[in-house]
């Protein structure tokens, strides 16, 4: 009998679906990476996924992010992640938590839960505390570098943390997680060179009739960096084809 499943399963088996129904995974991160991350496990069959995010779908995201449409703007990204899980796979089970993860939060996560995690967030502090609590508890994570600034996702690769060049977030988090002792982490990143950004154009328009959204854009120009579909997309992609090869490596002993 067909099953929502199937075509995955006539390459990879019912036990690998199965394995996957039986796991949970939290996704730190809803963007363009952490989006798609989502999007892949849910069409293979993952059975739970905890999404950690505090922010709101905005008119920027929608050149890269998949649950960013016109009628999900505005709305909590963990609320349109849900609602496109469930419409994937209504069987699915969705802890959301609307929150933004930083170091010494009050806001507790059962880590002991996860059988894998994987960072999608920006902050470096934020990243290198969800590293260091996932190797205490001993969960497997991996772990996102920058995608912004970059065109080309056939540059994007999957190694240690410590075999990394070119890219300056990076290179900051070798640095830190040196410092903390971590001897290993798996992450996705991009060889590119980081592109230059180009500055705001209003010249067509003035002050008055920009929109909320482009006038922070503006605003925001020197921290924000560029993007576009195909590399935050292909990461996230890599990423989950990453975890569920190792939730699955029993299955081909």
């Amino acid at each position: 009998m067909e099953t929502q499943f199937s075509r995955t399963e006539r390459i990879l088996g019912r036990e690998f679906t199965q394995k996957l129904s039986n796991c949970s995974v939290a996704i730190f991160g809803i963007g363009g990476v952490g989006g798609y991350v989502m999007e892949a496990l849910v069409r293979s069959g993952i059975g739970c996924i905890d999404i950690v995010d505090n922010d709101t779908v905005a008119l920027s995201n929608l050149n890269r992010q998949i649950i960013a449409t016109h009628s999900s703007v505005g709305k909590n990204k963990v609320d349109a992640a849900e609602k496109r899980a469930k419409d994937i796979n209504p069987e699915i089970i969705v802890n959301k938590h609307n929150v933004f993860y930083l170091p010494d939060s009050e806001y507790a996560f059962d880590f002991q839960s996860f059988d894998y995690i994987v960072d999608a967030i920006d902050t470096v502090s934020a990243k290198l505390d969800l590293i260091e609590k996932a190797q205490e508890y001993g969960v497997p994570i991996i772990s996102a570098m920058g995608c912004g600034n970059r065109f080309d996702p056939t540059k994007l690769v999957v190694t240690d943390i410590y075999n990394t060049e070119m890219d300056p977030l990076a290179k900051v988090m070798r640095k830190e997680l040196k410092k903390r002792g971590v001897k290993k982490l798996k992450v996705v990143y991009s060889t590119e060179e980081p592109l230059k950004t180009v500055d705001f154009d209003e010249s067509c328009c003035d002050a008055a009739s920009l929109t909320q959204e482009m006038q922070s854009v503006k605003t925001r120009a020197k921290s924000v960096p560029g993007s576009t579909a195909f590399v935050p997309s292909a990461a996230g992609l890599i990423i989950a084809s990453q975890v569920a090869f190792d939730l699955t490596e029993e299955l081909r002993k």
